[in-house]
């Protein structure tokens, strides 16, 4: 079975501004397109909404970022009329908050309903619980990687033929070192204050400025490097706070508190990050909880990079021990000071072999033309089964 001719898809995503959901959303929706079908996107919006639009796919502006009860109802309202007007085929919620006025709308219109838990979520109350499972309720359930396909049936009374994984892709046109001119990475060298004649060992954590990214992991590290008389490093923070400035405001002080001035720096939102990872000698993702997939761990690899990365969560299946990188313990700063002394200690033949097989290893399992075939496919076969059950009723 294919896609109907008039196939059109609804996703439901809170915010267009950065992260993997965000961009998953822009993947597949490019792909319906591509697929013969139209694409709508119900968002608060943001900075990716100039792309999303730019590649045939159309916006829906409405506040289903919110988690007020009152916001939700009239978000609720909106998608059934939207829906309607539209002839949406099928609606794919990507968050939670989202998913309770995207299911309703699609109760409410009997359209299919697709939910994908991009992220592992965790409930310490019978509350929560059911709050999570908003995202199980619908056709079918997507994990973005094994193992929060496993969260999701340890936590949740669900049918495992109800719940697919399919892990996230990367954009391998856009993330491809053959692409990259030099000159988009001597504009960051040169954004990001870095000397011409500098040849320290960079690495790169990508991603926003939350707790969760284990930046203080890393400056701790950082420090016991220097105090062990290596300072031929410079570690790079390239993510947007996104109003969190009291949180960038303690790293700040903590680059300061430990003579870490000219070692480790904040650089902000980086809106070119194939030209980031190249710039760099190996990337970072020092996650104090596990990350469901961690399209950061994945991108520099497609860029030839190796990455140390947490030993928990979706990295454990993108990362390969000892072949594109190293895993270490969480938030555990003399690990992570080992791993990141022995990347720098390799020099930049064994890194370029681990690089290499990176690249090769992602191209093989991450591709995003496979993740979007695969999605396209989940909504093939929802559609089938409403159609069957609608023929019995018949």
């Amino acid at each position: 079975m294919a896609l109907p001719a008039d196939f059109t898809l609804l996703q439901v995503v809170p915010e267009l501004e950065t992260g993997g959901a965000e961009q998953t959303t822009l993947d597949v929706a490019r792909a319906v397109i591509a697929a013969g079908g139209r694409a709508l996107v119900a968002t608060r919006g943001g900075r990716m909404t100039a792309r999303l639009e730019s590649d045939g796919a159309r916006l829906a502006q409405m506040p289903v970022q919110s988690k007020n009860p009152l916001v939700m109802l009239g978000n609720a309202a909106r998608l059934v009329d939207l829906i309607r007007s539209e002839d949406v085929s099928l609606v794919h919620a990507r968050s939670r908050a989202p998913a309770f006025a995207a299911l309703w709308a699609a109760r409410t219109t009997r359209t299919p309903f697709v939910a994908t838990y991009h992220g592992v979520y965790k409930a310490q109350s019978a509350l929560k619980r059911w709050y999570n499972a908003v995202m199980t309720r619908g056709d079918l359930v997507i994990a973005n990687s094994d193992y929060t396909r496993d969260h999701v049936l340890a936590e949740h009374e669900v049918d495992p033929a109800k719940v697919v994984s399919i892990p996230r892709g990367i954009d391998l046109d856009r993330f491809n070192p053959a692409w990259v001119t030099a000159d988009r990475v001597e504009a960051l060298r040169q954004a990001w204050g870095i000397a011409e004649g500098d040849r320290r060992t960079r690495f790169l954590l990508a991603g926003r400025l939350t707790r969760i990214k284990g930046h203080l992991t890393v400056i701790e590290s950082a420090k016991q490097m220097k105090a062990q008389g290596r300072a031929d490093f410079l570690m790079l923070f390239a993510g947007d706070d996104q109003g969190r400035t009291e949180y960038s405001a303690e790293l700040a002080a903590a680059i300061a508190a430990a003579g870490l001035g000219e070692q480790v720096r904040i650089v902000g939102h980086c809106d070119d990050m194939p030209a980031a990872y190249l710039l760099a000698d190996a990337a970072i993702l020092p996650t104090t909880v596990p990350e469901s997939f961690g399209r950061a761990a994945v991108e520099p690899q497609a860029m030839g990079r190796p990455v140390i990365a947490s030993n928990h969560g979706g990295t454990t299946e993108t990362v390969s021990e000892g072949l594109t990188g190293w895993l270490v313990p969480p938030a555990a700063p003399a690990a992570w000071a080992q791993a990141m002394l022995r990347a720098m200690d390799l020099g930049p033949g064994k890194r370029g072999e681990m690089g290499l097989a990176g690249m090769n290893r992602t191209r093989q399992l991450y591709r995003v033309d496979v993740m979007c075939a695969a999605t396209l496919a989940a909504y093939e076969r929802v559609l089938a089964a409403r159609a069957a059950a609608a023929a019995e009723r018949a």
